[in-house]
């Protein structure tokens, strides 16, 4: 049985942050409880699917692999741990989510949190996406403050562990049955309190900090793709290890090509002359000038396919084709010359019937037969 979505698993939109993430599979996952669901067989599978989901989502390096290949791209990822779910990750989950419900089972999160990890959209031309490049970028980010070594106490001193919970961040409170787990109202969930703050950072840990980064494009990139910096994200708080850096390519669009996957098109425009005659044409390409043979009698919207003139992948396969579309120009700005041998040339065509025109013939003799049908 296939698999579904885990987006529609959890119920939320492709777009949804982690915050969005979490409530759902609350929600979901208090719906489809073991416990909660004693008689139901299929409760069980449901509560498995719905901390899948959770597990690959709520993971940004499962998730921006899941977003791109599927559930292909996460399986490998997936294997051992609890139930399949990767290596420890269920008595996390469980325990962050359902340890305000249930009461106890939960255990506080020991060390330092994860920085945030960031996105930045990369600009670059065709070429470059074809041919891969090295690109320096510069990215606004907290990085720790080196004045007190991320701590955000003053040098000679060091955080005191909060009085109120213990270090854990988060009270308990009795309501009745249950037991609400709730963020400590005095260190507002860090666990620790500073009482001489750094003067670098105000006892934040960290300081703002624009970093020039170099970024190695590898070739056969596409709009859309992404590369990941690992740690080059905002540094954590308290000294905690930095989150990553994902670099979204985005290829400009170009004056002559346009990209479809691994093959290449643009529009040569010929004169009906060239289109009438046959010719020859130089036909730019990412490699240079090739030379292009136009048969007789080309017609608008016939295609040439220049075979290995396209892109190569840059995960693999063969390299794509550039396909010509031939587009037959008009002549503009005639003289009173020009404009007689036209007519002439017109007068001459006439002669020979409808043999040199089958477009146009099979067209009007469609419109015609077309007008005779719908009279009654």
């Amino acid at each position: 049985m296939a698999k579904r979505d885990y987006y529609e698993v959890l119920g939320v939109s492709r777009g949804a942050d982690e915050k969005d993430i979490k409530k759902a599979y609350r929600r979901v996952a208090m719906k489809y409880h073991p416990d909660r669901n004693p008689d139901d067989p299929d409760a069980d599978d449901k509560f498995k699917e719905a901390t899948e989901a959770y597990d690959v989502l709520t993971d940004s390096e499962k998730r921006a692999a899941y977003d791109q290949f599927g559930h292909a791209g996460v399986d490998q990822s997936m294997g051992g741990g609890a139930g399949g779910f990767g290596g420890g990750s269920f008595s996390d989950i469980f325990g962050d989510v359902f340890g305000d419900i249930f009461g106890g089972g939960g255990r506080a999160r020991g060390g330092p949190q994860r920085g945030a990890d960031l996105r930045y959209t990369l600009d670059i031309t065709l070429e470059q996406a074809v041919r891969g490049t090295t690109v320096e970028i510069r990215v606004p980010t907290l990085v720790s403050c080196s004045t007190c070594n991320g701590s955000g106490a003053k040098k000679g001193s060091s955080p005191t562990t909060c009085g109120t919970c213990g270090g854990i961040g988060q009270v308990r409170m009795q309501q009745g049955f249950f037991q609400v787990q709730q963020t400590c109202p005095t260190c507002r969930g860090r666990g620790t309190l500073i009482s001489d703050p750094c003067t670098s950072c105000r006892g934040q840990g960290r300081v703002e900090k624009t970093k020039t980064l170099s970024v190695k494009v590898p070739p056969g990139v596409d709009t859309g793709d992404r590369i990941r910096l690992s740690g080059e994200g905002e540094a954590g708080p308290e000294g905690g290890p930095a989150g990553d850096l994902f670099v979204q390519i985005s290829v400009k669009q170009h004056p002559i090509f346009e990209r479809d996957g691994k093959n290449l098109y643009c529009e040569i425009p010929i004169t009906f002359v060239d289109a009438a005659l046959g010719g020859e044409l130089e036909v730019p390409t990412l490699d240079g000038r090739v030379k292009l043979k136009i048969p007789p009698e080309t017609q608008t919207g016939k295609l040439f396919r220049l075979r290995g003139k396209g892109v190569q992948p840059v995960r693999g396969g063969g390299v794509g084709d550039l396909l010509c579309r031939a587009v037959v120009e008009t002549p503009v700005n005639l003289n009173k010359e020009q404009k007689e041998l036209l007519r002439k040339f017109e007068e001459s065509l006439g002669q020979g019937g409808n043999a040199q025109s089958p477009r146009q013939t099979s067209f009007f003799e469609g419109v015609r037969r077309f007008f005779d049908d719908m009279k009654p």
